[in-house]
């Protein structure tokens, strides 16, 4: 942040390098302390019609920006911090800047947020194609999000033209935010491992809600007064900064996950700005966190269930039972079996190699079965690697400042105690866990529900998974009831393969590359294999 006289020498907040650092994660006022408050796989590339459904006129083309960001190559070191074995493929360029944003559009809160970005783009990508703008929201970082595509296998879309990720205020290549992690403080770890080696009394709902309520504190005095200024709707202002600073009349917006709030807001304050908008995998909206979450676990469960299958198929090292054998794992994890490692450390690490998808996935299946099976051995470093990575990924203290302020309606510690048991019913491996986590955000300031657009004219593509382990697949129905009320006509197409976003697959680009191009959509109900 930058402010004449106090954001100036405000503490601890400094530009994050521009290389690209990849994560594999009211009421106003100053130091507002809170209260205590799968469906089977099939063959063949292209989309599977079931109905079709076009936009009734074409949308106005995408234009070139008349004016560019300064922009810096970061192709190498992009691919070193997705770690060993990362093959680019030929041709591929990355390119990194940055660009100042108001922190508060109407001007009440002045100064500025350093926002990063990065640009991914072929040797051959036409130089007169207009570039596509990705956010990701809270989820992994938009920066990290586009990397991993990039890589995975996204030539189909950046054959045509360049894509332009923007991570969120306080998330990787944005201006960092160190409120939980400094180095005098284990409050992040203790948060990772959702205060499973706390001492003292009380169980664990009590000792997560006492570390929720601590890291509120620590975030909200250390941001005072911006701490209401990382949600949605703020960082729509950051995407439409980038608008006027290109000189273009609108915008392509591919939005994945919890970046579908981004957009919807977006769309909402300016939507005579918006040319295309892709919602890939969107996060369920105008519903309280703890549905959010349920959704998610949905997902994660879908996902482990697939990896299951694959592992089975591989005669991996967890046996013939996957399932048995990780639910064994998270058990002993709980009860302190495996040293140093929580069992929330153990969900994260599995989740985070589920989330990714494209490249080699049997070898990343061997890596987690193997690094599980190690665990249970006595060797917990290629596990605790992976959990690391994870944490990086989608745990970082932007992250954790912007879901608690994007989420609605925070539960209480008995609710969460009911979600508990059920959810341990309904999604007995990820379940209880993610129960506890939301309790991370409970003390957390309220905020009101981000706007959804009034007046939306144009046709919208609508991408899903059938086994996203980062938001699951109810969003779907959502958003397109939000984006319909507004006058848009959707198409849904949904990818049969595990991972997130549905961009990876390559089917998924080709009708993202024939939207873009003239605002075409495929027949609703498409579908693509795994």
């Amino acid at each position: 942040m930058k402010e004449p006289g106090r954001l100036s020498g405000m503490r601890r907040l400094g530009l994050l390098a521009l290389v690209l650092v990849v994560c594999s994660a009211c009421g106003a006022g100053p130091s507002n302390r809170p209260h205590v408050a799968v469906e089977r796989e099939g063959g063949g590339s292209e989309p599977t019609p079931t109905e079709s459904q076009n936009a009734d006129a074409p949308p106005p083309q995408l234009q070139v920006p008349k004016t560019d960001l300064t922009w810096t190559d970061c192709t190498q070191g992009t691919l070193e911090t997705l770690g060993p074995g990362v093959v680019a493929p030929s041709g591929l360029i990355f390119e990194c800047a940055s660009y100042e944003s108001a922190v508060d559009e109407s001007g009440v809160l002045p100064g500025s947020f350093t926002m990063g970005a990065m640009r991914a783009r072929l040797a051959d990508t036409p130089a007169n194609a207009a570039p596509l703008v990705l956010t990701s929201g809270s989820d992994r970082s938009s920066t990290s999000t586009l990397a991993a595509l990039s890589t995975g296998g996204l030539a189909t879309l950046l054959s045509t033209r360049p894509v332009v990720a923007v991570d969120r205020r306080g998330i990787a290549s944005s201006q960092k935010i160190e409120c939980l992690s400094p180095p005098t403080s284990d409050l992040r770890r203790r948060l990772a491992d959702l205060g499973q080696f706390d001492p003292g009394a009380g169980d664990q709902v009590d000792k997560v809600a006492a570390l929720g309520r601590d890291a509120t504190i620590a975030c909200t005095d250390y941001l005072q007064p911006q701490e209401l200024a990382f949600d949605s709707t703020h960082a729509a202002d950051d995407i439409e900064t980038l608008r006027r600073t290109w000189e273009v009349d609108s915008l392509g917006i591919l939005a994945t996950g919890n970046g579908s709030a981004v957009a919807l807001s977006y769309a909402a304050e300016y939507p005579g700005r918006v040319g295309r908008l892709v919602l890939d995998s969107p996060a369920v909206t105008t519903v309280d966190a703890a549905t959010v979450t349920e959704q998610q676990v949905a997902g994660q469960e879908a996902a482990f269930d697939a990896f299951a299958r694959q592992c089975t198929a591989l005669n991996c090292s967890l046996g013939p039972d996957p399932r048995a054998a990780v639910t064994a794992a998270v058990a002993a994890a709980a009860a302190g079996r495996i040293p140093g490692v929580s069992s929330n450390a153990l969900l994260t690490a599995i989740s985070g190699v589920l989330g990714t998808a494209g490249g080699d996935q049997q070898g990343r299946v061997r890596m987690l079965s193997d690094a599980v099976s190690a665990a249970t051995a006595g060797n917990t470093a290629p596990l605790l690697a992976l959990a690391a990575q994870a944490e990086a990924a989608y745990e970082s203290d932007g992250q954790f400042i912007t879901r608690c302020t994007d989420g609605q309606q925070w539960p209480a510690p008995d609710r969460v105690r009911q979600l508990q048991r059920v959810w341990g019913e309904q999604f007995p491996l990820f379940g209880p866990d993610a129960a506890v986590g939301l309790l991370l955000c409970t003390s957390w300031p309220a905020t009101a529900p981000p706007a959804l657009p009034g007046d939306l004219s144009m046709p919208v593509l609508v991408l899903s998974g059938a086994a996203d382990p980062v938001v699951g697949n109810a969003g779907v129905g959502t958003v397109t009831g939000a984006v319909g009320s507004a006058g848009a006509t959707t198409a849904t197409l949904t990818w049969h393969g595990r991972g997130h976003p549905a961009t990876h697959s390559d089917c998924a680009q080709k009708a993202i590359v024939s939207y873009l191009a003239d605002g075409t959509l495929p027949p609703d109900g498409s579908a693509c294999p795994a």
